[in-house]
């Protein structure tokens, strides 16, 4: 597999890494590196170099101090992968709002990487009207990650693999490419997953949740789609014998660690010769794929290429593990106003009214696409009254708006279906 970062190890001490990413248009007026596309006539690069001092709720087991960031003293995750891996932590920096649209982004790195460690630098964005872009790792040999977007808003996640490993700085350069971004497909990807139950009550995901009883969320077995601790970036409909679910990414496994595929073969990070949408735990367990191991050298004992918490497994109808339709809500075309959602349990519907069948609920407060609102059935709640639904493309149903936390019945900026 390749390394996030091209490193040059000693047998006698950590190394000092400066631009081990790439070489970059640095603010003294360096040119831009060589053999790389220039930027677009007057619109120079963006550059600017965040503060990794600052540590909170979304981090995980790192600490700052004496101008590095290091891997916290303890580590605890992530929960689903099973295996004991490298101490690690990680550090999701501030959102960087930026003047214009851009879809690349070169970064530099200064940073101690002992050997058989590593830094992974993973970047995404977002614009007005999308959601966040998965995460894209920034490769080795100082090539720039290319966003599937324009988009005007970038952050950066830092994981740390390794107790010795520091970080004293990262410097980011953005612009837009000479060619077109990518695009997405209009539709989320769905695949027929094995689904295997997390469980491990008291364990410490890998966005630094700690599991509870009875707890909604999943585990997919890449960072590409991992949301920070407390949000929904990036959710799955999960759709049982039952029933359906959505329910937040927060964890990363079963089995491996960078299979994200329900991405097309050329793109994924590992085990490009798969079919997308298949686990290469799936092809292990089913076809000898990789000598019938995951990438950690295990054998794989199922096919699982989705983890659900115990709640999320129980809800969708399952007794034990067993195979379940899975909707990556975020890929896709994402255009369309995001709402938040409050309460628990809430329906989402086949229709307009409270008659119509339940096509899906979000077990807790979500982060929804709307695509147009209607009048429909009148639905009261805790003394309030709406007839407004709004229709939410991501699960081809409506929801009532008393749900969407705003404090307009009627929702600003979206249009009527």
């Amino acid at each position: 597999m390749r390394p996030h970062i091209a490193v040059r190890h000693t047998r006698r001490r950590p190394i000092r890494l400066l631009g081990v990413l790439a070489a970059l248009a640095a603010l003294s007026g360096q040119a831009w590196p060589a053999g790389a596309a220039e930027p677009p006539r007057g619109q120079a690069p963006i550059t600017w170099s965040p503060d990794l001092s600052v540590i909170d709720t979304d981090d995980v087991d790192v600490r700052y101090g004496s101008g590095q960031l290091r891997v916290a003293d303890r580590p605890s995750g992530p929960a689903s992968v099973r295996t004991r891996a490298a101490a690690q932590g990680s550090l999701v920096l501030a959102e960087k709002r930026l003047d214009r649209s851009v879809d690349r982004v070169r970064a530099r790195l200064d940073a101690e990487v002992p050997r058989g460690a590593e830094v992974a630098l993973d970047i995404r964005g977002r614009s007005a009207g999308r959601g966040w872009s998965e995460w894209h790792t920034a490769p080795a040999g100082g090539s720039a990650v290319r966003l599937p977007y324009a988009v005007d808003t970038v952050q950066v996640r830092l994981t740390l693999r390794g107790a010795e490993t520091a970080v004293r700085k990262v410097q980011l350069t953005a612009d837009t490419a000479p060619e077109r971004s990518r695009g997405t497909a209009a539709s989320p990807v769905k695949y027929r997953l094995f689904a295997t139950r997390e469980g491990l009550v008291g364990g410490t995901t890998a966005n630094g949740h700690v599991i509870q009883p009875n707890d909604h969320f999943v585990a997919l077995p890449s960072r590409r789609g991992l949301s920070p601790r407390g949000t929904w970036d990036y959710s799955v409909q999960v759709c049982g014998p039952a029933r359906c679910e959505t329910a937040p990414v927060w964890d990363v496994g079963p089995w491996n660690t960078k299979d994200d595929y329900w991405n097309p073969s050329g793109e994924r990070e590992m085990w490009r010769d798969l079919p997308q949408g298949t686990p290469e735990a799936q092809a292990a367990y089913q076809s000898g794929y990789n000598g019938g191991l995951d990438e950690f050298g295990r054998r794989v004992a199922n096919p699982a290429g989705i983890d659900l918490a115990d709640g999320t497994f129980y809800n969708v109808g399952l007794n034990d593990n067993g195979w379940v339709d899975v909707t990556f809500l975020w890929t896709g075309d994402q255009t369309g106003s995001t709402f938040p959602t409050w309460g628990t349990d809430v329906a989402v519907r086949q229709a307009s009214t409270t008659s119509s069948a339940v096509v899906a609920r979000l077990p807790g407060p979500t982060q929804v696409r709307v695509g147009c609102q209607e009048r429909g059935g009148s639905v009261t709640y805790e003394g309030h009254t709406n007839d407004a639904w709004s229709y939410l493309p991501d699960y081809d149903g409506y929801v009532s708006n008393i749900f969407i936390d705003v404090a307009e019945a009627w929702l600003p900026g979206v249009p009527e279906c």
